[in-house]
């Protein structure tokens, strides 16, 4: 029997995720910084977007191999990406032009858009800036047909420019790269009276080629930038060989074939043309821009005006007692401790590898890395326990993309300190967030030990941004469990058997299968068929057939989702299943699993999301919430983000984001609520965040 199931596909449904994100920027309700900060982060992720995925069918298209999509299939699929893209440009230009603009303005913050708006006081002053700040760093390069390219870097801004001789009438091209590195790009220009202004460097550049091609006539100028391909695959190697592999590809990643050519859609058709044959671009490779590109550089956007409101996030929770000696594993020996980042600070991991550091009686340290901060408290603290005697083991994944180097240096450091650094395991990535802190009493048997299971990495940068979940437990079966995990990644056990610890590529599928089942079968039998799944992305599609099932059996499913949604809502096989956006302050980042079981619940967190490469090809660790309190603490969350009419949205069969905005009811938005039900909870306080 042919299957009758639908699905969307995985990048047109990101691109839906991704315009709820510019949506942010449309909403008049929050501080205007913010709504700029939204553009920002809308232009960077459309920038990775295209540096990966869209690369990566691009080699498709071009003949590369792929077990997903054949080569019409891969230019079919360009061709509707760019056609999305384009209409969300629409929207981006309207928001940008039509209501940031005008509310800079409002807020006495004047952001010239073309040299016809400026004053002549203001004239002068660029001018005068132009010649003693920015002229002594701009190469024109000549640029000819058939003639020696100049190789335009990765994500670079590029001014083209054409001019006209004066003696002989002829169009001769250049290319000048923005001295981003030398002067900011957006420069502040005098005050006038309660006035502010700013202007883009380009523009000042434009407004001063005179200065620049002396003899000749400039015609006109247009931004243009190329995203070239940023993914890196390394073969199947051992680790050592992988390290020098990575070192060599990264180096390359900022001459990757091209992704996207964009530019500004005003550049005339002959000027678009000659640029397309110099620097050798496909007719499908171009994306049309604004006149201003690179916006995800608005996050630095200078705020000159100090009486503009900022938001106001929640500042971070400790736990009451927290700087008391030994507090950490003293509070987790008394019962499982859930912590909620970055509602809760944290500072109380950092504490938590501190406490073991100082512990005579803890012996070992394990944990993994996938991505950590720059400057890292958490490999600080590990170089520590390494120097107190502390035999101290991280798993390194080499292959966390864009965090190649950054783990490579890293390990690197880690190692000289002492510590035993194993690599990335051929043909798998190892994404789980886990530590463990093993402990001996003096005759070397083990005492309490302590686990650590979270949704988010040991990064104490992005855990101030990352809405993320952790549980700190003793619980022995928990440690065991996670000890074999360690155990198969130091390669000194083959077959690891886990009994509470679901592991993917191990017990992970069989067991969440088997609870899908149980919710079916309660179904049948009249009973309340439940299951509320909190996660990233939803793509693999064994897993999407099993909810869709559930749905046709009757099992009410709601679907927390912030990125890629494969499933599609509104169809008869989907009626009992919704699915929720929430984009909001903080980046939905955590992994909750909910199955009713007949009203004593089942809970479960952990790192994958239901991609087919989490459940797959990666090593993912989630964890069961046995605790009563906890289990609960789980529950309302999800009972919050499902109530949530503010910053929340519906995604219909059309993949439209739809706001839960209603007028009769009252706001809940469910990061700042759920803020407040951890406070109202009395053991945790506010506490300013370090500087």
């Amino acid at each position: 029997m042919e299957k009758h199931y639908q699905y969307f596909n995985r990048d047109i449904s990101w691109l839906s995720f991704n315009h709820r994100v510019l949506l942010e920027a449309d909403d008049d309700t929050l501080p205007l910084y913010e709504r700029i900060n939204f553009i920002s982060i809308y232009s960077s992720n459309l920038e990775e977007f295209f540096k990966v995925r869209v690369a990566e069918h691009r080699a498709v298209a071009s003949g590369g191999k792929s077990e997903d999509m054949t080569i019409p299939q891969a230019k079919a699929l360009i061709a509707e990406i760019t056609s999305i893209v384009n209409q969300q440009l629409e929207d981006r230009i309207r928001i940008y032009e039509q209501k940031i603009l005008p509310e800079l303005r409002r807020n006495h913050i004047v952001f010239f858009q073309s040299y016809q708006e400026i004053g002549e006081g203001h004239r002068a002053f660029i001018h005068r800036f132009f010649m003693e700040e920015v002229f002594p760093y701009l190469q024109p390069v000549k640029i000819e047909e058939d003639k020696v390219r100049m190789f335009l870097r990765d994500k670079r801004l590029y001014l083209a420019v054409r001019v006209r001789t004066l003696s002989e009438g002829k169009y001769e091209h250049f290319i000048i790269k923005m001295p981003y590195i030398k002067v900011s790009r957006f420069v502040e220009l005098p005050r006038v009276g309660e006035d502010y202004y700013l202007m883009f460097l380009e523009d000042i550049i434009q407004a001063n080629l005179d200065e620049i091609f002396i003899g000749y006539e400039v015609v006109c100028s247009y931004c243009c930038k190329i995203s070239r391909d940023a993914d890196v695959f390394v073969d199947d190697v051992p680790a050592e060989q992988m390290v020098a592999e990575l070192k060599e590809k990264v180096k390359k990643r900022k001459i990757g074939a091209i992704a996207r050519f964009v530019y500004d859609r005003n550049m005339p058709s002959d000027f678009l043309c000659f640029l397309m044959q110099v620097f050798h671009v496909d007719e499908e490779e171009l994306v049309p821009g604004d006149c201003h590109l690179n916006l995800e550089d608005l996050s630095h956007l200078p705020s000159p005006n100090p009486s503009v409101e900022s938001l106001k996030k929640p500042l971070p929770l400790c736990l009451k007692g927290l700087d008391m000696p030994h507090y950490m594993f003293r509070r987790i020996a008394k019962r499982d401790l859930l912590l909620h980042y970055p509602y809760h600070s944290f500072d109380h991991f950092i504490r938590f590898l501190h406490e073991a550091v100082h512990d005579p009686l803890c012996s070992e340290i394990m944990i993994t890395q996938y991505r950590v901060a720059e400057h890292s408290e958490v490999i600080n603290a590990l170089i520590a326990a390494a120097q107190n005697g502390k035999k101290v083991t991280v798993f390194v994944e080499l292959k966390a993309r864009f965090d190649e180097e950054n783990n490579m240096a890293t390990a690197e450091l880690m190692r000289k300190a002492g510590i035993q650094i194993f690599f990335s395991i051929p043909g798998l990535k190892v994404h789980a967030k886990v530590a463990l802190v093993l402990r001996r009493n003096q005759k070397g048997e083990q005492i309490r030990s302590y686990a650590y299971i979270s949704t988010g990495n040991f990064n104490e940068q992005t855990a101030k941004i990352y809405s993320d979940i952790a549980l700190y437990t003793c619980n022995r079966i928990m440690v065991d469990d996670l000890h074999n995990l360690f155990l198969y990644l130091r390669k000194e056990l083959d077959e690891p058997h886990f009994k509470r610890l679901l592991v993917a590529r191990f017990n992970l599928l069989p067991e969440l299968k088997q609870l899908i089942h149980h919710e079916i079968w309660l179904a049948r039998q009249g009973r309340v068929g439940r299951i509320v799944l909190k996660m990233n992305a939803l793509q693999d599609l064994g897993m999407i057939d099993e909810l869709y099932h559930a749905s046709e059996e009757g099992v009410q499913i709601d679907l927390i989702v912030r990125g890629i949604c494969c499933l599609m809502p509104g169809k008869t096989f989907s009626q009992n299943i919704r699915v929720t956006r929430i984009v909001d302050s903080f980046l939905e980042h955590a992994r909750v699993w909910y199955f009713g079981n007949d009203g004593n619940p089942k809970l479960f967190l952990g790192s994958p999301d239901w991609m087919r490469r989490n459940l797959h090809r990666r090593i993912e660790a989630i964890t069961p919430v046995l605790d009563k309190d906890l289990k609960q603490e789980l529950v309302d969350m999800l009972q919050i983000q499902l109530a949530a009419n503010w910053k929340a949205c519906w995604v219909d069969s059309e993949l439209h984001n739809l706001f839960k905005r209603t007028s009769h009811e009252p706001k809940v938005r469910a990061q700042y609520d759920f803020y407040q039900y951890l406070l109202q909870k009395g053991d945790a306080e506010v506490r300013l965040p370090r500087e």
